[in-house]
Parts: structure tokens; C-alpha cells; sequence
């Protein structure tokens, strides 16, 4: 039986099929109707619906409309790219026809849609990066050729997001070799250059992005300023979650939130007598820990629920420890303060 998704494309198709018009209107009814499912997609099939109609385009453009079929291949990679998918073959998919796009572009396509199909194709491929599909400085070389229209005068949020996934990129580099820390660096810059050209009032989403991610780059670059790089990192938190929320984006949240968590565990209660320990902040970072728990659950994301919840047992065995080593007066007290909040 098909689904309530194949049988309205079906629909669709065959409207598209009786309409009395050219091969070009109907290309663009059904480009239409395939941005309208891969916009706001309810499930994977409206996805998979939206690639079948945009593969039902270029069967209908002529291979002399060079732009039109350009258009089309980025708008299909995009819809591949989004796929949830078990193997690498939707990604593949999706970085063959932005080469094909940018090649059948590269004559009349403006500029804007060059930059446009080079981030994608960035990002495309450092996902394949990840899992050794792809070499990364094939990701960065194709954020470094966007940023040649995408600058940060005219374009600032297009801008922003490729130094966020610059960034990214370069730390993902396993630090191996010597230019590990000049990557780090690079890295860090590239976010505080991104932050130079949004606001948390005209770009809130990409405010909070950047100062997340710069957070978690400054916890964790090598550095002999470890301490002094984690209360920046805890400012960049701070930062973000001016604009995320339990209630607004929960999944970002919880993402910052387990963040800051991680920095709090590592940071003396007082920074002129780290001798004291960290007995207050081991409290807030496990309040975090369990929020973020919480929502991973909520949100399906089992993954990082076992992980946080790893971190939340480390620190129980730490508070255990404390206890001990105090006459079972610090750690308990904190344990206690805690059950009293749930």
C-alpha cells in the first residue's frame, strides 16, 4: 500500500502529466512540489519523493538547457545530502551532481549559486570525510572557493557558516604532526571571525552556533592556558544559551548545556586556590549532565543519553571519593543537595 506521501506525488505526477503545458512549465511544477516536500520533510519517504520528482525534472529538460539542468542536479544533491541513510550512497549521490551542477553552471550561473553549490559540496564532503570516504582538504578547498563570493561585508550570515565549518574542518584533523596546534589555531580564529559579522539579534542561530562550537574548541585545544581557555569556553556557553532554550531548541540546548558541563568539571570552585577543588562546580556541571540526559532521552538520541550518562557515574565516583577522603562530609553533602533537586 503506498504511503500517504507517494500517493499525493502520484497525484501530482499525473496532474503534471495531463496539464497543457510546455516541458519547461512542468519542470518547474514539479521542482516545486519537490522543494515543498524537502523543506519541511515529516518523514524520510518525503525526501525520497522529492528526489524521485526532481529526477522526473531532468528527464524532462533537454540536455541544451545546460542552466536548468544545472539547477536542478544542485537542488537534487540537496535533497540526497539530507537523507538519512545506513551507508555513504545518498552522499555520493549528492557530491556527483553538485560536480555535474557546478560544471553545467559555471558558464551563466550567477555567482551567488557557484558559492551556494560550493558550500554544499564542503559540506558533503567532510561528511564523508568522517567516515574516510574522503580526503578533508577536499571540504576545506571547498569552503575557502565560497568564501570568494560569500564574504563578510556583503553576505555576513553565509559567511559566518562557512568559518563555523572551516572550523569544524580543521579540527578534525587527528593532531598527528607538528601543524597540529597552527590548525587549532586557525580554528579558533575562524569562529571569532564568524562571530565578528553576526549578532545575536539579526543572527541568533548562527550566533548560538558559533559561540558553542568556539567553546568547545577552546576546552579542548592543547594549551598550557587550560584554565584561563575554559572560562572563555564557559563565556562562549554562556553566550549561546542566551539564544538556546529547553523550550525553543531543545536538542541545541541540551548539546550546550552537556557542553558547559564538561568545561565546569575541569575548573577549580576558586581560581586563586585550585587546591580547594571544584566541589561546587562538580554540583552545577552534574545538574547540567542530567538536563541534558533528560532531553537526549526525550529526543531519541541514545547515543549522547549514554555518554552523558558515563559522565554523570564518573562524577558520583568522584563525589564518592571526595567523600571519603573528608570523613564522608564533602561528597555526601553534594549528593544529598542534589536528590534533594530531582
Amino acid at each position: 500500500m503506498p504511503t500517504r506521501t507517494e500517493s499525493v506525488v502520484k497525484a501530482a505526477l499525473d496532474r503534471v502529466e495531463a496539464e497543457d503545458a510546455s516541458h519547461a512549465e512542468k519542470i518547474e511544477m514539479l521542482m516545486e512540489i519537490a522543494m515543498g516536500l524537502q523543506i519541511r520533510p515529516k518523514t524520510p519517504d518525503d525526501l525520497q519523493q522529492a528526489v524521485l520528482l526532481y529526477e522526473k525534472a531532468l528527464e524532462l529538460c533537454a540536455v541544451e538547457h545546460q542552466l536548468l539542468r544545472g539547477r536542478i542536479h544542485a537542488r537534487l544533491a540537496t535533497a540526497l545530502q539530507a537523507m538519512p541513510a545506513d551507508d555513504i550512497g545518498p552522499l555520493r549521490k549528492a557530491q556527483d551532481n553538485l560536480e555535474i551542477a557546478r560544471e553545467l553552471l559555471k558558464s551563466d550561473g550567477t555567482p551567488e549559486e557557484m558559492a551556494e553549490i560550493e558550500m554544499n559540496l564542503g559540506l558533503v564532503l567532510q561528511s564523508l570525510a568522517s567516515v574516510n570516504a574522503a580526503p578533508i582538504t577536499a571540504a576545506i578547498a571547498a569552503y575557502q572557493r565560497s568564501l570568494r563570493i560569500f564574504d563578510a561585508a556583503t553576505y555576513p550570515k553565509e559567511f559566518a557558516i562557512l568559518q563555523n565549518n572551516l572550523a569544524t574542518a580543521f579540527l578534525s584533523i587527528p593532531f598527528t604532526d607538528e601543524r597540529a596546534k597552527m590548525r587549532e589555531a586557525l580554528a579558533v580564529q575562524a569562529f571569532q571571525d564568524g562571530l565578528k559579522v553576526v549578532n545575536i539579534i539579526d543572527h541568533p542561530s548562527e550566533y548560538a552556533m558559533l559561540q558553542n562550537n568556539l567553546g568547545n574548541a577552546l576546552q579542548y585545544v592543547s594549551s598550557s592556558h587550560s584554565v584561563e581557555n575554559c572560562l572563555r569556553a564557559v563565556d562562549a556557553y554562556e553566550e549561546a544559551l542566551k539564544v538556546r532554550s529547553r523550550a525553543t531548541t531543545p536538542a541545541e540546548y541540551a548539546n550546550t548545556i552537556a557542553n558547559y558541563a564538561n568545561c565546569l568539571r575541569n575548573l577549580p570552585d576558586e581560581l586563586m586556590s585550585p587546591e580547594d577543588g571544584n566541589r561546587s562546580n562538580l554540583g552545577k556541571a552534574m545538574t547540567y549532565y542530567k538536563e541534558a540526559a533528560e532531553i537526549f532521552a526525550e529526543t531519541g538520541e541514545v547515543q549522547k543519553s549514554g555518554v552523558v550518562d558515563a559522565m554523570i557515574l564518573e562524577i558520583e565516583a568522584e563525589l564518592a571519593a571526595l567523600a571519603s577522603a573528608h570523613g564522608g562530609r564533602f561528597g555526601a553533602s553534594l549528593l544529598e543537595e542534589y536528590a534533594e533537586k530531582q
